[in-house]
């Protein structure tokens, strides 16, 4: 199947005393509908069981069988009632296909110019009969906005777009594996986290002391191609006018070796040891190597922050897009519901409205210039974005979670690194919530609004505990 689509199972539900002609149509008008927005579709034919619907066991065992011939493919189910459906057939079917994917139960609205025994649905009741069978049989489950929904309308659309980031950020999450370069910065305790826990909710951090990158890089031969390459993609990835060439061939070389291991050990994030010894004994940050990895979808979290790495994942596998992780840092002026977002900074260029390659203010006066080249300088572009943190609560064996929505603004902002002006509704509710409950002070963040499917995979399918924000 083609990769880059969500592939979602198809059960139509049926039940024979309501009108069954409405579950042939009901069938092609959803297949259409996934089709249209690019999704495949796993669905019984009319050749495997009246109309391709799911009625008795027999149906139920037919659909569950062809669920567990494409289960690598089955991204998440759509269930769909034409009519009233049958309850017991759709949990059956979900029960015995053994898919742990998220689900969307969604239900034809009856026509009130037909409501004779020829053309009456009644799937406004069934759903809610489908629902607390599933209730039952402890399977989780998703709704469309609206209770009852034509298949082809703009808001079933929307719903289909909403479930299927819910099940990319599943499928993500589940098997992701993380890694760690070097050990977390002393004075960073507010970074702390459980690996136990992570691993318990299937994801994995793959570790690597810092002097074990150091001593690659010291292998790698400053004339070989993979560096000249990386040198380039450098120079073509921003602006490095003042910084030294010798700088420069250093991050091409640290960015090889760390490609390199990612590529070896399946990571899809990392977080990393970005001071202060890579700067005082190797002699450049960093950020720009790290920025570049966010910038690729491979997010890259400083201060070896792991859950920080995995919130940024998670927000890069929802919207698409580049995630940043920043400081919650500076109010702005008096307004209650803006703040600065502010790191030092290994910021994505595509977070950015512009940027450049500076040396890192905060340590250069401490170690010296020429050690802190490196740091990506620009501002956060406006636009609506998404915000989330994850971390261990390592005292009731959890993962919690905060997200939410804002909006970056253009107003003025004269400071360092790499820094906006965010508007939260009710920021200050917000604040005291991760105060009370004892969050860490970063927080990742991306371009797109996606906060409801984030509570819905995070909370509903993985079992984390999961507060939205919605001001």
């Amino acid at each position: 199947m083609n990769g880059n689509k969500l592939t979602l199972g198809v059960i139509v539900g049926n039940r024979g005393f309501f009108p069954d002609h409405l579950c042939e149509e009901g069938r092609v008008e959803m297949i259409s509908v996934l089709e249209s927005e690019g999704f495949n579709a796993v669905v019984l034919t009319p050749q495997d069981t009246p109309f391709g619907s799911v009625e008795t066991r027999e149906d139920a065992k037919k659909c569950a069988n062809l669920f567990k011939e494409h289960a690598s493919d089955i991204d998440g189910i759509i269930v769909t009632l034409p009519n009233f459906g049958d309850e017991r057939a759709v949990a059956e079917t979900l029960r015995m296909s053994g898919l742990d994917v998220p689900v969307l139960i969604q239900a034809t609205p009856d026509d009130a110019g037909k409501m004779s025994l020829k053309d009456r649905r009644d799937s406004f009741c069934g759903k809610l009969s489908v629902c607390n069978n599933l209730n039952q049989y402890g399977i989780p489950y998703s709704l469309t906005t609206l209770h009852t929904v034509k298949p082809d309308t703009p808001s079933f659309r929307e719903d289909l777009k909403w479930f299927g980031t819910v099940c990319k950020v599943v499928k993500a999450l589940k098997n992701a594996r993380i890694g760690a370069i070097g050990a977390r910065p002393a004075a960073f305790n507010t970074v702390r986290y459980s690996e136990k826990i992570l691993e318990s909710y299937g994801i994995s951090v793959e570790t690597v002391d810092l002097s074990e990158i150091l001593g690659k890089v010291g292998r790698v031969e400053e004339s070989s191609e993979p560096v000249k390459a990386k040198l380039q993609e450098i120079k073509n990835y921003i602006s490095v006018k003042g910084v030294p060439e010798a700088s420069l061939i250093k991050m091409a070389k640290l960015s090889v070796v760390i490609d390199q291991w990612i590529a070896d050990n399946d990571l899809v994030s990392t977080a990393v040891q970005c001071w202060t010894a890579i700067e005082d004994f190797f002699g450049v940050v960093p950020c720009t190597v790290m920025s570049m990895l966010s910038n690729k979808l491979l997010p890259s979290a400083c201060e070896v922050d792991i859950t920080g790495a995995v919130g940024m994942y998670a927000l890069a596998v929802a919207t698409g897009v580049p995630a940043a992780l920043l400081d919650w840092n500076n109010n702005y002026g008096d307004d209650p519901d803006k703040c600065v977002l502010f790191h030092c900074s290994n910021l994505p260029k595509g977070c950015l409205s512009s940027c450049r390659m500076d040396k890192q203010d905060i340590l250069s006066g401490s170690l010296g210039v020429e050690k802190t080249y490196g740091t990506v300088v620009g501002r956060i572009k406006s636009g609506g974005f998404t915000y989330l943190r994850v971390a261990t609560d390592d005292l009731n064996g959890t993962l919690r979670a905060y997200v939410g929505e804002g909006e970056f603004l253009d107003d003025p902002l004269d400071t360092f690194g790499g820094a906006g002006v965010a508007k939260i509704p009710n920021l200050q509710e917000l604040l005291r919530y991760i105060c009370q409950t004892g969050f860490e002070h970063h927080v990742a963040a991306s371009h797109e609004r996606v906060a409801k499917a984030l509570v819905e995979a995070l909370g509903n399918y993985l079992g984390w505990e999961v507060y939205h924000h919605v001001g």
